[in-house]
């Protein structure tokens, strides 16, 4: 089992890469590790903040995808109506874009630091975006 340490804004959580589940998500993850970007909030799916990718090609089609992650899951919108995406939930999602009700790939899942993860939502929803690194533990 492959462990990150995800540090976005000031907070720190461990997270897993769901290899079993998503083997070819978390293959082409692994090739852009660390990955920094930004963090901003969702605008259509609830609580949650995202990372638009615009029209960066991981190269992998759905695998273990969903619409309702659950708080600390991430998934990985690979494209196709809408822009190339990473999406962490905090709380209740259903993951949308103005094109309607999409469904990414559940790929990584926070195992430590939940704490916080409230937290890191509320700041970004009303201090804006938030930096964030993601890295082999």
């Amino acid at each position: 089992m492959t462990k990150l340490r995800i540090t976005a804004g000031p907070y720190v959580f461990d997270a897993r890469l769901e290899e079993d589940l998503a083997p070819k998500t978390c293959a082409a993850f692994r090739i852009h590790l660390p990955f920094v970007s930004k963090v901003v909030h969702v605008r259509w799916s609830g609580e949650g903040v995202w990372i638009p990718l615009g029209d960066l090609d991981f190269g992998v089609a759905y695998e273990n995808h969903t619409s309702y992650p659950a708080p600390g899951q991430i998934l990985l919108y690979p494209g196709g109506i809408s822009e190339t995406e990473i999406l962490l939930a905090y709380g209740g999602v259903q993951f949308a874009s103005k094109m309607g009700q999409l469904a990414g790939n559940h790929f990584i899942t926070l195992t430590g630091g939940l704490e916080n993860l409230v937290a890191l939502g509320r700041m970004t929803l009303w201090q804006g975006a938030q930096d964030i690194r993601f890295e082999l533990a």
